[in-house]
């Protein structure tokens, strides 16, 4: 996969995500195609009304006072419900937020169930609204829509449905595992995204990337953040052909997910003169926010099923299940890690040379993040170190190489002394014990069947 192909399928991946975390995107989208289908209806009714055809037999006939009444006591019903399904929205970022955590509210704004619940109403209202205010006096009588005020009808019986399915959708939504699960499943789709970009170009020119550093470190010209906040997006196509106009190299220090302050270091450039020129494009190739996105930064999505995991831990929840659920998850998702994460670190211009060299989370890392603030909060708890000691047994399984088995040995040694320390009862610590033994069984079994590429 070439580098500009990668950087676009992120870019692109981010423009969906800012669209979808929001309440607005989609009932704007729903509205617009309501009045479109209002237009479209009342030009058939303006036909018939002229006599260009009859209208068939199952369209609802009446008075306009008939109609009038029909389509105020539709939009009434409507509205009322839009704010019972609000309400109903509130209340459950009310729950997500004290239950998982504020970080946990952007996955359920996300949540396309809710926006199109919310869209569906408000478009119903919308359209209902523009028939009943087309009503009116024409040179034949009274203008009636008939076929507007049927496919009204139409829609409120598809508002019906809808509301059957919110009801169950936030029933479901809610639901600790289901939440658990659908981090999960975010945090496999931005592996697959952002673990794939390590194909290189076939040409390579120029010195390599650590020379290129410590020329940028030694010599380059500093950049300072143009704003504060945490990194969410960089525009790593934008730095690259900024860098080949500039024959420079820009050396990032920052990745998204780090939280820059405002006129502190940033990133380095070499030669140093081109750094006046890089330094008025860095604003615009650096998307900086209040928040995390997991768009390029896996470690987002990793820390959150950690947040949920030490809430269960907590004294004031005790939830082990819960917890023990956040850590099969984790696995799951570092299992893809160990097998498919090959972020791009170096981003090439068409010539081969480097221009980029940007910062990613390594492996250990990952591992670190996953585990170690839930073993620390698992002290005298034999369950979940069992469980941790399980998941990276199925990790281990994964591997291909000794660096990333040792890796996971150092977690697992660190649990077996962190039982020995806080778990009182002899049986509780030879079942962790047991697991632990396991783990150093099939390292060796791996290492010797040669998987030490």
């Amino acid at each position: 996969m070439h580098r500009g192909i990668f950087s676009a399928a992120l870019a692109s991946h981010w423009r969906r995500e800012v669209l979808r975390t929001s309440l607005w995107f989609v009932p704007a989208i729903e509205v617009a195609a309501a009045i479109v289908l209002f237009i479209g209806t009342l030009l058939l009714d303006r036909a018939n009304y002229r006599g260009d055809f009859a209208i068939p037999g199952w369209v609802i006939s009446g008075s306009a006072d008939a109609a009038r009444e029909i389509l105020t006591a539709i939009a009434a019903a409507i509205i009322t419900v839009v704010g019972v399904v609000f309400s109903i929205i509130l209340v459950t970022l009310t729950l997500a937020s004290t239950q998982f955590g504020p970080r946990m509210l952007r996955n359920f704004i996300r949540d396309r169930g809710t926006q199109l619940t919310l869209g569906t109403f408000v478009a119903t209202f919308v359209y209902s609204v523009l028939v009943l205010a087309s009503i009116g006096t024409g040179s034949h009588g009274d203008f009636v829509p008939h076929i507007s005020v049927t496919v009204t009808l139409g829609l409120m019986v598809a508002d019906l449905g809808v509301l059957i399915y919110f009801i169950h959708h936030t029933a479901i939504m809610i639901q600790l595992p289901q939440v658990i699960a659908s981090i999960a499943a975010d945090l496999a789709e931005a592996i697959a995204e952002q673990g794939s970009g390590n194909a290189e170009p076939h040409v390579k020119n120029g010195a390599t990337a650590t020379e290129l550093v410590a020329k940028a470190e030694r010599e380059g010209g500093v950049l300072l953040a143009p704003d504060s906040g945490y990194v969410q997006f960089i525009k790593h196509q934008n730095l690259v052909r900024l860098a080949t106009a500039a024959d420079a190299v820009i050396n990032l220090e920052h990745r998204p997910g780090h939280f820059v302050v405002r006129g502190q270091r940033f990133a380095t450039v070499w030669p140093p003169q081109a750094a006046p020129m890089v330094r008025q494009a860095l604003g615009g190739a650096h998307i900086v926010g209040p928040y995390r996105t997991l768009t390029q930064d896996v470690s987002f999505g990793i820390d959150q099923l950690v947040e949920i995991g030490l809430r269960a831990l907590s004294a004031a929840v005790n939830d082990t299940f819960t917890a023990l659920t956040c850590i099969d998850w984790l696995g799951e998702n570092l299992c893809k890690i160990v097998t498919g994460w090959h972020p791009a670190r170096v981003h090439r211009d068409g010539q081969g040379f480097i221009r980029v060299i940007a910062p990613e989370p390594a492996y250990d890392r990952l591992v670190q993040r996953s585990f170690e603030k839930i073993r620390q909060s698992s002290l005298g708890a034999p369950a979940v170190m069992i469980r941790m000691l399980d998941a990276l047994a199925r990790i281990m399984a994964e591997t291909t190489s000794s660096g990333q088995r040792r890796v996971l040995l150092e977690q697992a040694e660190m649990i077996d002394r962190a039982c020995e320390r806080s778990v009182p009862e002899a049986a509780d610590r030879a079942d962790v014990r047991r697991r632990y033994e396991a783990i150093l069984t099939l390292e060796s079994r791996l290492a010797g069947s040669g998987q030490n590429a």
